[in-house]
This record gives structure tokens, sequence and C-alpha cells, in this order.
């Protein structure tokens, strides 16, 4: 079994709860990054940063996390689940609130991060490459499909209400 961080603590996996009131679940109000580990090191860390901090920026997130302690918890996590070879992915939500469009003030970061064994190097596709389709993106134009994921009527919200809608 896994050991997961979540807001702080390490965790079992099977231990590990979100609320029901989170917002990347009431909203896909989150922001993740994957970033790869090989021979137990982390791949470009400093970039996967660099664009975790630009998504929470461009979506205000409070600016309350900080590489160091990510570094932290990602090799705290490396070690823990002696993951030699896969990935960590991190997810960031604006946290727990009461359901509602706008953003919430003050509310505390959700943040959690979990290993994945993979073979990344040694693999069937890496050998011998992979065959792809290319498809039309419809994310846009299936807005008659009502999933959960309302992060832009939540960011238009929070923009009207800022303008005095």
């Amino acid at each position: 079994m896994r050991t997961v961080y979540l807001n702080g603590e390490y965790v079992p996996e099977k231990d590990a709860k979100v609320s029901v009131f989170d917002r990347a679940f009431l909203f896909a109000d989150a922001v993740y990054e994957v970033t790869t580990v090989l021979k137990g090191k982390l791949v470009d860390f400093d970039n996967h940063m660099k664009r975790l901090k630009r998504s929470m920026k461009e979506l205000n997130y409070e600016p309350t996390l900080n590489e160091k302690s990510i570094l932290k918890f990602h090799k705290e996590l490396i070690k823990l689940n002696k993951l030699e070879e896969g990935v960590i992915y991190l997810q960031v939500s604006r946290g727990v609130a009461e359901r509602d469009f706008t953003f919430p003030e003050g509310s505390e970061l959700t943040v959690t991060a979990f290993t994945q064994k993979k073979d990344l190097i040694e693999n069937k596709s890496s050998k011998k490459g992979i065959s792809i389709i290319t498809i039309e993106d419809l994310r846009w134009k299936r807005c008659d499909i009502k999933t959960i994921q309302l992060l832009y009527p939540s960011m238009a919200k929070t923009e009207a209400v800022k303008k005095g809608a």
C-alpha cells in the first residue's frame, strides 16, 4: 500500500480522504502537475513548479505553497514508497467551501500527492513506438453535457462579482 501526501501529512492511501465539499470535486477547481521519477530522482522539477505557480496565479489561488515544501514532500514520497521509476501526481484545489460559483476567500488549499510506479524506460512503447490518431477537440463544443467541470463558469461569476454585477 502506498503512502500519500494529504495537506501536510503522510497517510496510507486507504486513509486519504478529501471532503465532498472540496472545490476540485464540485467544480473541477484544481490544478495538477505530474513529475517523472527516474532512478529515484525527480526529472525537470523546477519547470513543473514554474507551470504550477503560473496555473495557480491564473486562477487567483492564494500563493500559500512554496517550492521548497513541495520538493521536500516529493522527495519524502519517493523514499516512503521506494519509487525508482514512475511519477508523482500533485493536485492542488482551492479547498473546502460551501457550493457557490464564486471563488471563496480565505479557504485553505487542498494539497494531495501520490506516487505511481511505471516502467518509463524499458517498456514496449519506448522500444517499438506507438500509433496515434488525431481527433477534433470538442471540449468547448460539448456544452450540452453537464459535467462537474464548472471551473470556467466559476471564473466568469467571480469576475462579474468583482465588477459589481
